[in-house]
């Protein structure tokens, strides 16, 4: 792992959909409930559009003193000087990632399956994340649900690779993701879905899994 990047316990995603906000927005409510590192996901947006917005976004976090990470976008994320990248199974693998950004980016993978989370686990990668721990409605054609004791199974097959839950996880249920192997937790729809509420969601949601 970078030595600059820290995994935070719990791990919060932009998205516009959701939310109603900015991605610009959604970073300053992050920070002020806690966060350190925040994922900018974007799936809509031309690629002009995506840059102008992740670059006001990278603006906050530098102010801010957040990490930003890019879904999906290599070449946004080099473009911006982004602090790291995290990348899906159709995206440009990491090893072509790695070449291109260099070693002091920080390279996130989504997994899906043990086999999957076994494979990524030899990859130049910082963490990986696996899910859906549970049922989510954030993607359109979720991957089948893992839940807690395929969680298990993966952080035995990985060791202390750092991994990050994500799926379906809420301020409920976080702890028992970090309790079965998660190093941490990702949140979108349970953070997003009430905006006046995202600072003091992650704030309870940080709480839970200390």
């Amino acid at each position: 792992m970078r030595s600059s990047f820290h995994l935070p316990r719990v791990y919060p995603i932009t998205d516009t959909q959701i939310s109603g906000l900015s991605h610009v927005e959604q970073v300053a409510l992050f920070a002020d409930g806690g966060a350190t590192v925040v994922q900018f996901r974007e799936k809509r947006a031309p690629p002009l559009e995506f840059y102008e917005q992740a670059k006001a976004a990278l603006a906050v976090a530098r102010k801010r003193g957040v990490q930003l990470i890019i879904n999906d976008r290599v070449d946004i994320a080099f473009a911006i000087g982004a602090d790291g990248v995290h990348l899906g199974q159709d995206d440009l693998p990491p090893e072509a990632a790695r070449r291109l950004l260099g070693d002091d980016i920080v390279i996130g993978f989504s997994t899906h399956n043990l086999q999957q989370a076994i494979e990524a686990s030899t990859w130049p990668i910082d963490y990986l994340a696996i899910g859906p721990i549970f049922a989510t409605s954030t993607k359109e054609d979720p991957d089948p649900v893992i839940g807690l004791e395929g969680l298990r199974g993966v952080r035995e097959a990985i060791g202390k690779r750092p991994l990050v839950g994500i799926g379906g996880i809420t301020p409920a249920n976080a702890r028992a993701v970090i309790d079965a192997g998660a190093d941490s937790v990702a949140l979108i729809s349970s953070l997003l879905s009430s905006p006046e509420g995202i600072s003091e969601c992650l704030r309870q949601t940080f709480f839970s899994c200390v």
